[in-house]
């Protein structure tokens, strides 16, 4: 389990915490989520954070959203640090996986669910990168592989795999 942090630490967790009460963004974390989704699309932010689109269930509008990829041997991996019931999540299942990537470039991907029992490795190299996500998740960043496994079937993981030719035209 997690450690107690210092004061600053506590408090941004809380923070975190307050703006994705109920597992749904707030209107402030909207907006958030809007403007960190322009940035990471733009190309200016590193390249692990990038914008996920997917289109809708229900609208069947395309959804933007920042996301931050952990990479694990060479793979890329998204990560959902609200769990099963977070809307991208349902939206990329239903859309059987075809989304986009954005980051300077828009890149049709294909989102593949990976099996609970490969999801730690993930989620521990997600956590190191995604500081915003670790109030979320009930595991230090620096845990043991095992603290993680106990917590893996919590967290989709979706590995990024590149549609071949198929990139995009910028919208």
């Amino acid at each position: 389990m997690k450690t107690e942090g210092s004061i600053t630490q506590r408090w941004f967790y809380r923070w975190k915490q307050w703006l994705y009460r109920d597992q749904r963004p707030n209107w402030l974390a909207r907006v958030q989520n809007n403007f960190w989704a322009f940035i990471h699309s733009s190309g200016i932010a590193p390249n692990f954070l990038v914008t996920l689109e997917v289109t809708g269930r229900k609208s069947g509008r395309i959804i933007s959203l920042p996301v931050v990829v952990a990479l694990v041997d060479g793979q890329r991996y998204l990560v959902s640090m609200l769990g099963d019931d977070a809307q991208w999540v349902q939206n990329v299942r239903a859309a059987h996986g075809n989304a986009f990537i954005r980051s300077g470039r828009r890149t049709a991907v294909v989102l593949e669910e990976v099996p609970v029992e490969q999801r730690a490795p993930i989620l521990k190299a997600y956590l190191k990168r995604a500081m915003g996500a670790r109030p979320h998740v009930p595991v230090d960043k620096d845990a043991p592989l095992s603290a993680f496994e106990a917590v893996a079937a919590d967290y989709p993981a979706f590995r990024i795999v590149s549609k071949p030719a198929e990139s995009s035209k910028a919208r």
